[in-house]
């Protein structure tokens, strides 16, 4: 199997424009099975980012910033999977890399996911974000739309928020994931 196979590219068209994104399933095999399971199913589609993390909004101060999205329901349609640990997969939570949102290990789900637009590497396993240290499982990087990202992340946020620590974060309208796909590498 060759490492184009191990690592397929996958398009979200966006109603902000595409982002593509390299899917590492030679590292992190679990989380990148669950991602693209959700990519053909046609999970993400009509689905969308729906939380912006600025400096300006992290109530710890730690200047994180990345973007969120996928299942706006916020309720996952696959069982959670096993954590992957960034020293395992060798990817660190640092610009244009793609991680699972999650509570505790083990529960979280490709239908929940961030995109890493700073260097938040704080957020790698033994980082100072989570008080369990095992940090967010990485399992992808963006090779395109980088611009995409930028601009989801701009957009006002004043959205009404699930719990006190994402207060203003959550976008005023989230930004559609109208179709995702594989694509050819």
């Amino acid at each position: 199997m060759s490492e184009t196979d191990l690592r397929p590219n996958v398009v979200m068209e966006t109603t902000l424009g595409e982002i593509e994104i390299e899917v590492h399933q030679d590292v992190a095999p679990v989380s990148a099975a669950d991602f693209l399971l959700h990519v053909d199913q046609g999970l993400y589609d009509d689905q969308g980012f729906y939380r912006a993390v600025r400096a300006d909004n992290d109530p710890r101060d730690m200047g994180m910033s990345l973007i969120q999205g996928g299942l706006l329901s916020q309720e996952p349609v696959t069982p959670p999977i096993a954590h992957e640990l960034t020293t395992d997969t060798g990817l660190s939570n640092t610009r244009g890399v793609i991680s699972i949102a999650r509570d505790e290990p083990g529960t979280g789900s490709a239908a929940y996911f961030f995109i890493n637009i700073g260097d938040n590497s704080f957020l790698d396993t033994g980082g100072e974000r989570n008080p369990d240290g095992a940090g967010y499982a990485t399992f992808g990087k963006v090779v395109r739309g980088m611009n995409v990202v930028e601009a989801i992340q701009a957009r006002e946020a004043k959205g009404e928020s699930p719990v006190p620590v994402t207060d203003n974060q959550y976008l005023t309208d989230p930004v559609i994931i109208t179709r995702a796909y594989r694509v050819d590498n």
